[in-house]
C-alpha cells in the first residue's frame, strides 16, 4: 500500500484471542535500531509492537476515505484529459493545422466547431475561420492562415477518436463531481469556511477535506500538518551543518492542490499571499516562494478546521508590518559593516 509518497506496512498481531491491525510507517520503523535482515524483519517488527515502539499512522474514517478515492480519481481523469488534448494537438500539428497558435483553446466552442467541420470534410480555410465565435472573430485573418494545412482522411479518423475520448472523460469527471458534492453535504460549514481563503476554490476545498478530514486532533499543530503533507522546508542537519532544505515527501495529492491554489492566490495583488510571495521570491526564487505560500495556506486551513475561525485577509503589507523590526535591524547592521554610524529618527 502506498500513501503520501512512502510505503506503509500493515502490522497484524493476535492479542488474547482478538485480531487487531495497526498501520505503521515504514520510514519510522527504519529509524528504530535493530536487526534489518529480510528473514528477521517480521520478528523484529513484532517485538517492537510488543514493547510499544510502533506508532500508528493517520487513517481517516470511512466517509473521508470514500471522498478521497473520488477526488483522487477525478484528478487522475483530469490528467488523462490533458494528455488526450496533447495527442489531439499533435495530430493537428502533423496535418499542418496551427489552430493552437491563434486560439487559446482548441477545445473551446470555436475550436470544436472547426474540428468537427474538418472531420466532416471541410478544408476551405475561409469557411473554417468563419466558424469563430466571440473575441476570436477578430483573428479571422490569422485563423485562415493557421487552418490552411494538409488535413487528410487519416487525420480525420484520429481526431474523431480523440474527441470522443475527451468527451467520455469529461462525462466521467462530471459524474464524479456530482457524487463528491453529495458526499460533502455533511461538511457544508467547513467547505464554506475553506472557500473563503483567497486562492482556494470549491474543488481545492474538497481535496483538503478528502486528504486530512475535519478532525484536526490527529495533528498536534499546524506545523505537524504541513510536515505530514510535505509542504514545509526539509530538516537535514548533520554535525551542526544544514545540508539541504528540500521539502520531504508527503501527500502528493494535497501538495498538488495547495500549490495550484497558491499559484492562483499570488495573482491577487492586494492579498497577504501575494505579499508573502514577493518577499520570498526576491531571495529564494519562484518555486520556493510558491511553496512558501502553499505552506501558509495549509496552516491557515488547519486553524479554520481546528478552531472554527473565519479567514480574514490581513492585506498585502502584513508580512512587512510583521517583520518591520527585523528589516530595520538588518539594514542598520549592513550600514555599520560598511563603516557608517547609523542613528534612526522617526519621520514627522
Amino acid at each position: 500500500m502506498e500513501s503520501t509518497g512512502v510505503y506503509w506496512k500493515p502490522i497484524f498481531y493476535v492479542l488474547e484471542d482478538s485480531f487487531e491491525c495497526l498501520l505503521v510507517n515504514a520510514t519510522h520503523i527504519k529509524q528504530v535500531p535493530g536487526r534489518k535482515t529480510d528473514v528477521q524483519d517480521c520478528a523484529w517488527i513484532a517485538q517492537l509492537l510488543e514493547h510499544g515502539l510502533l506508532r500508528g499512522s493517520f487513517v481517516p474514517p470511512a466517509p473521508i476515505r470514500e471522498l478521497r478515492d473520488l477526488t483522487r480519481y477525478r484528478k487522475s481523469l483530469i490528467h488523462d484529459r490533458t494528455r488526450e488534448a496533447n495527442r489531439l494537438h499533435k495530430v493537428l500539428e502533423d496535418a499542418g493545422v496551427k489552430l493552437a497558435s491563434v486560439a487559446s483553446s482548441i477545445l473551446g466552442v470555436s475550436g470544436r466547431a472547426m474540428l468537427e467541420a474538418l472531420v466532416q470534410g471541410t478544408t476551405d480555410p475561409e469557411v473554417l475561420a468563419d466558424l469563430a465565435r466571440g473575441k476570436l472573430r477578430a483573428k479571422i485573418p490569422a485563423l485562415q492562415k493557421a487552418l490552411a494545412g494538409r488535413f487528410r482522411t487519416h487525420h480525420a479518423f484520429m481526431v474523431t477518436h480523440h474527441l470522443a475520448h475527451i468527451d467520455y472523460i469529461e462525462e466521467a469527471i462530471d459524474a464524479l463531481s456530482r457524487r463528491i458534492e453529495e458526499l460533502v453535504v455533511p461538511f457544508a460549514t467547513q467547505m464554506a469556511a475553506l472557500d473563503e481563503i483567497i486562492g482556494v476554490n470549491r474543488q481545492t476545498a474538497e481535496v483538503i477535506l478528502a486528504e486530512v478530514g475535519v478532525d484536526m486532533s490527529r495533528f498536534p499543530s499546524d506545523s505537524h500538518l504541513a510536515s505530514w503533507a510535505g509542504i514545509c522546508p526539509g530538516n537535514n542537519e548533520s554535525a551542526g551543518v544544514q545540508k539541504s532544505g528540500k521539502a520531504r515527501k508527503g501527500d502528493r495529492w494535497l501538495r498538488t492542490a495547495m500549490v495550484e491554489a497558491a499559484l492562483a492566490a499570488i495573482h491577487v495583488r492586494d492579498s497577504a499571499w501575494a505579499g508573502r510571495y514577493r518577499r520570498v521570491m526576491r531571495h529564494r526564487g519562484h518555486k520556493k516562494a510558491v511553496l512558501a505560500v502553499a505552506h501558509a495556506m495549509l496552516r491557515t486551513a488547519y486553524h479554520i478546521l481546528a478552531d472554527g475561525v473565519v479567514y480574514q485577509d490581513p492585506g498585502s503589507d502584513y508580512y512587512d508590518r510583521k517583520y518591520a523590526e527585523r528589516v530595520r535591524r538588518r539594514a542598520v547592521q549592513m550600514l555599520e559593516r560598511q563603516g557608517y554610524q547609523v542613528t534612526l529618527q522617526p519621520a514627522a
